[in-house]
């Protein structure tokens, strides 16, 4: 692999010519990727290039030391335009950023000429020991270049003595959101000097060499080959060349942001003998809402659905702050999330409730399978041999009453314990439909029918729904684990419905 110095940053103004030989753009300059095996992070190959900013810590996505930003299309609506977005170096494979331009903290500043995000974390107290500050200055960077986040700027408010309580909730007065960090963990500075370091920011200077690279399209998708004995990886360019791919190596593992195998990589030593990317595919990343249905594509990330989306399925909406972090969310997708298995995964129960389909890809065609028919067993689902998700289908219309509870040991960035998804209508004050998705109960995300009789024809009253919510404690075959015992998670099972009609019933009602 080529060197790399990181002692002079140097903002990068165009993608690298793609000549055939693989390579990633890292603050202006080339690094090659050839012979990388396609285990291999994006982490491990900065830091053997010198860049030793972002570091190692939880090697699972869950601390943000090895956060770094990666030039993407902007999810704003503007076309042509870019978002720098933080993602974890620590589990996506090297190969997948081929053809894409990478931002390391070297890249941002340097002692003598420090960047707006270090100076300010810099003067505020924002780091001690150091390990986790390059990838919280990562993070607040991106957050610092979202386009849009300077129009709530107030030019007038003192940054220093601000009233949190004059503004929305998590959000400063610069209109920094503090959710841009819910990935980042700080073991020894507390988050007060941080966050003040966060609400100091203001706008980018006019010669700001990365905020003028937003104005300019993000590099195109890269079909890449990168051959190593260790395991090759390959980019699919689109959906036929993704089959023959499939064909050729059916043991293939698929990845898009690695969020999942990534973690395994890392702490289960897993390996394969080749890997598919499909974060790229442009069958795989579209978002269509019709009339009769919204089709969001699988491997478009969670925070491009947010964006995407823009609050129009609103249990969606609950959802995607409770999955994980946003570090997490700018890799992570439904498609992925689906394709695990995983009766904790926190879409399922959400896509449950909706009564979501999953369509399947293969290159035979096409089909729809209802989302409650498709997991068979822990981690076990429908799926063929050379079937892919191309995406998820959510019919129209949508329950007006919607509600997504998580339950986590951590209010953020945490595996569920318990969660539950809720589309209920209610007409004239009776039940008309109910459904609801369950996860971590089961050994496969389960509708919860049994619970959905209940409640269907009846009265949406508080005696009715604590008749029912006995009924939901009952539901599924809850086990005994280090997140929670079986008991808890029934019981926060009926505790999730009554929470429900509490927050959703009328004055009359609540009394009744």
């Amino acid at each position: 692999m080529a060197s790399l110095s990181p002692a002079t940053p140097a903002a990068p103004t165009a993608p690298a010519t793609t000549t055939g030989a693989p390579g990633i753009t890292v603050n202006g300059r080339t690094v090659d990727l050839t012979g990388v095996p396609a285990w291999t992070s994006a982490l491990d190959v900065l830091r053997e290039n010198g860049l030793t900013g972002a570091k190692e810590g939880c090697a699972e996505g869950e601390c943000g030391a090895c956060s770094v930003l990666v030039a993407r299309p902007a999810t704003d609506g503007a076309a042509g335009t870019t978002t720098w977005t933080a993602i974890n170096a620590c589990l996506i494979p090297a190969a997948s950023l081929d053809g894409q331009e990478v931002v390391t903290a070297e890249g941002l500043g340097t002692p003598e000429h420090l960047h707006p995000v270090q100076s300010e974390m810099a003067v505020r107290g924002g780091s001690q020991c150091g390990y986790c500050t390059p990838g919280f200055v990562c993070s607040m960077a991106a957050e610092y270049y979202r386009p849009g986040r300077s129009d709530a700027l107030d030019d007038d408010h003192d940054h220093d003595d601000h009233d949190e309580h004059d503004h929305e909730h998590d959000h400063g007065p610069n209109g920094f959101d503090l959710h841009a960090l819910s990935g980042n963990l700080c073991r020894c500075t507390g988050y007060r000097p941080i966050r003040d370091a966060a609400y100091a920011l203001g706008e980018p200077g006019h010669d700001d060499a990365l905020a003028q690279r937003r104005d300019r399209p993000a590099p195109e998708p890269v079909a890449t080959r990168v051959a190593a004995a260790g395991g090759s990886y390959a980019r699919a360019a689109d959906a036929a060349d993704l089959f023959g791919l499939l064909a050729e190596h059916p043991d293939a593992v698929l990845v898009a942001g690695s969020t999942d195998w990534g973690v395994d990589v890392n702490l289960k030593a897993a390996r394969a003998p080749f890997v598919v990317g499909i974060d790229r595919v442009p069958e795989l990343r579209t978002l269509e809402i019709g009339d009769s249905s919204v089709e969001i594509g699988a491997a478009l990330t969670l925070s491009e659905v947010e964006a995407r989306l823009s609050g129009r399925v609103p249990l969606l909406g609950q959802l995607f702050p409770q999955f994980a972090s946003r570090l997490i969310r700018n890799g992570a997708t439904i498609g992925g999330n689906l394709g695990t298995g995983s009766p904790i995964g926190d879409t399922p129960p959400a896509l449950l409730a909706l009564e979501a389909a999953v369509v399947l890809a293969s290159a035979e065609g096409e089909r729809d399978v209802p989302l409650v028919d498709y997991f068979t067993g822990y981690r076990q689902t429908v799926r063929r041999p050379g079937e892919i998700i191309r995406a998820v289908r959510i019919p129209l219309p949508l329950s007006p009453i919607a509600a997504f509870h998580k339950i986590a040991k951590r209010r953020f960035d945490d595996i569920s314990s318990v969660a539950v998804g809720f589309a209920v209508t209610v007409d004239g004050g009776t039940v008309t439909k109910a459904r609801i998705g369950l996860g971590g109960v089961a050994a496969t995300p389960i509708r919860a029918f049994e619970t959905e009789a209940a409640l269907e024809g009846r009265a949406w009253t508080k005696p009715v729904v604590r008749e029912a919510a006995a009924v939901m404690r009952r539901e599924g075959t809850p086990m005994d684990d280090h997140r929670a015992s079986a008991a808890y998670r029934s019981a926060m099972l009926g505790s999730a419905l009554l929470k429900l009609h509490s927050a959703t019933a009328t004055r009359q009602e609540v009394g009744a």
